[in-house]
């Protein structure tokens, strides 16, 4: 669970270069949200409660984040992302179910706690320190993160790579908010025992493999709580984040403290180019890839030039397994995105059927 989600060889770093719809889509963990009974609220239109949304202004929280995911990907064994695992532990995050605990402190302070059944994985930033570790094997990597600028310190703007909320998936589906989307506000409910308004996003193209999208705002703070994604034909959603408890109180600070247990295999890692990462805002380097988008809203299709996608991740087993053979390349598909990766190392991707991902490369 812990979506978009979050980044080359270090489980966090590779995900938005190769399934960036995938993230957005399915951001980094989630099973349709438990949403409480019914509950009378103060009307509210559509964009008001998108308004409520903008000026959430949560700048500490602590909980507990529910995710399932049917993307109609094959369910892996929890075998932990370490430092190094890549797209193994990316892909089995995003099939399945999985519980995680969260932390935040402002912009610069956070903790992602995914549970399994015999280990735990965990992403802790404090300052410009972040640390990746797994139980499982005792391994950890350290990263200094780069300098920010200043920035709100509402969740949906801390910057750490692998911290996913409802709030950060919330905010990549809003962004497609626009003429070809119809917005409406569904019955009032309950979520971690909050009681919230159902905002439901439902795009107009038939186009795209999303069906509707239906997120519950905190009725006091706006802060989203939860996010339910349906695919078209699939009766089941899915996909689903949602918190099962949550706090808008400061987490005790030592939870940001982070000492590699005893006989741990530590490995210090380079700093992670976020600038550089589609979706990022700020200037990316000269030197790095830029993306192409063709098309607008749901039906947009992202385009990666050739060296964008690192050699060993474009030839793990794990994603040899995952995808399927297609002319030229081969191709990743899932209820909500496709991935296509050709053999001249160009990658498109986007919320549509395979076919609108060849027809764009071609066109290239």
């Amino acid at each position: 669970m812990v979506r978009e989600v979050v980044m080359t060889r270090v489980w966090l770093r590779w995900l938005p270069a190769v399934l960036a719809p995938v993230a957005l889509a399915a951001a980094a963990l989630a099973g349709s949200y438990q949403a409480g009974a019914a509950t009378s609220l103060p009307h509210k239109t559509a964009a008001e409660v998108i308004a409520m949304i903008g000026r959430a202004d949560v700048h500490a929280l602590s909980g507990t984040l529910q995710q399932s995911s049917d993307l109609g990907l094959p369910q892996l064994p929890s075998v932990g992302p370490t430092a190094s695992q890549g797209p193994a532990s990316v892909m089995e995050l995003l099939s399945g179910s999985h519980t995680a605990r969260v932390y935040m402190d402002g912009p610069a302070k956070a903790r992602f706690q995914v549970m399994d059944m015999l280990a735990e994985r965990d992403v802790v930033r404090n300052g410009n320190d972040l640390w990746l570790y797994n139980s499982a094997d005792n391994s950890a990597a350290h990263m200094t993160m780069p300098a920010e600028p200043a920035r709100s310190a509402a969740p949906h703007a801390t910057p750490t790579p692998g911290v996913t909320t409802p709030d950060v998936v919330a905010q990549h589906f809003l962004a497609a908010v626009g003429p070809t989307t119809d917005v409406a506000v569904g019955d009032g409910t309950t979520v971690a025992g909050r009681t919230a308004y159902q905002l439901v996003i439902k795009p107009r193209s038939t186009g795209t493999l999303v069906d509707s999208v239906t997120i519950a705002v905190d009725s006091a703070s706006g802060l989203p709580l939860g996010v339910d994604v349906r695919a078209r034909g699939q009766a089941a959603a899915a996909f689903s984040l949602a918190f099962t408890d949550v706090s808008l109180s400061a987490p005790d600070a030592a939870l940001f403290s982070f000492t590699p247990p005893r006989g741990a295999a530590v490995e210090e890692k380079a700093t992670p180019q976020l600038r550089s990462l589609p979706g990022k805002t700020g200037q990316p380097k000269a030197t790095a890839a830029r993306p192409t988008i063709t098309g607008t809203g749901w039906d947009a299709v992202m385009g990666l030039p050739a060296g964008t996608v690192p050699n060993d991740v474009r030839s793990a087993p794990m994603l040899a397994q995952l995808t399927q053979p297609v002319a030229g390349g081969r191709a990743l598909t899932t209820s909500l995105a496709t991935v296509l990766m050709l053999d001249d190392g160009r990658v498109f991707a986007g919320m549509v059927p395979l076919e609108r991902l060849q027809a764009a490369a071609a066109a290239k």
